[in-house]
């Protein structure tokens, strides 16, 4: 059986394709940027239009996350009504190609939460989000980005709480560090807007080495200098993992509060 490396918000574990080791992270502490053994160049460029998701492994979960309410975050500036639903949601731009896979699960017990309707957007290669409802700050003007909508997009979890979206990692913009935003509505109702965020050094490796992200200036904020950055931050952040054929993988555990 392939052996498959998991990157974990507070640690590296080995895990088979099965299931991954079990491992607590600490909690309420700075999650330290770590070293990751990857280069810029060692993943694809050019978008996701080479990339079929159903053919990507499974996305690799941790076998016992932290379930735990995932802490809610502003809803910002920058969203828009009437996201369609659907996997890709880069429409053909450029960037690394990223399979991002959540798992909703019940905070109280871990059971997984299926039907739950779950909406992600973030910005694209160049810090921009899209759509013409965006306020003016989220699209700084810019004609592409507001006649689409740019990784934007919607899906409802399977039987195991899941769902995957076919994305590429976000560019910075001022004053925020690279982060996904997410919408979590179950039977009509909205239980949970958060934010989930990247690790510095996996950042510095991208926008320093992957060829979609290189003539922008230094990004001005990291990890612990951004004010919406959460106490408890290892429950949220992405796990990764370096997929065969230049494709990054991340997972995260979203837990939904019973009230």
């Amino acid at each position: 059986m392939k052996r498959r490396t998991l990157v974990l918000a507070g640690a590296t574990i080995v895990a088979s394709t099965v299931a991954a080791a079990a491992i607590w992270p600490r909690r309420h502490i700075t999650v330290a940027a770590r070293t990751f053994d990857w280069k810029g160049t060692d993943f694809l460029s050019g978008g996701t239009k080479s990339v079929a998701l159903e053919k990507l492994p499974a996305p690799l979960f941790r076998s016992r996350p932290n379930c735990l309410v995932t802490s809610a975050q502003t809803l910002g500036p920058c969203h828009v009504n009437n996201i369609p639903a659907r996997q890709d949601v880069s429409e053909g731009k450029a960037g690394l190609p990223l399979r991002l896979a959540v798992r909703i699960v019940h905070a109280a017990d871990c059971r997984p939460v299926d039907n739950a309707d779950i909406e992600i957007w973030h910005t694209d290669h160049r810090g921009f989000y899209s759509g013409r409802e965006a306020a003016d700050m989220c699209t700084l003007g810019d004609a592409e980005a507001i006649s689409g909508l740019a990784f934007r997009g919607r899906q409802l979890t399977d039987a195991e709480g899941q769902a995957s979206f076919l994305t590429a990692y976000p560019g910075w913009y001022r004053g925020r560090t690279p982060h996904v935003h997410c919408r979590i509505l179950v039977e009509g109702k909205g239980l949970l807007v958060s934010q989930i965020y990247f690790d510095d050094a996996l950042s510095d490796i991208i926008y320093g080495e992957h060829p979609d992200y290189l003539g922008r200036p230094p990004r001005d904020t990291r990890n612990e200098a951004d004010g919406l950055f959460p106490e408890d931050a290892a429950d949220h952040m992405f796990d990764f993992e370096k997929l065969d054929g230049g494709v990054l993988s991340a997972t995260i555990t979203i837990g939904l509060s019973s009230s």
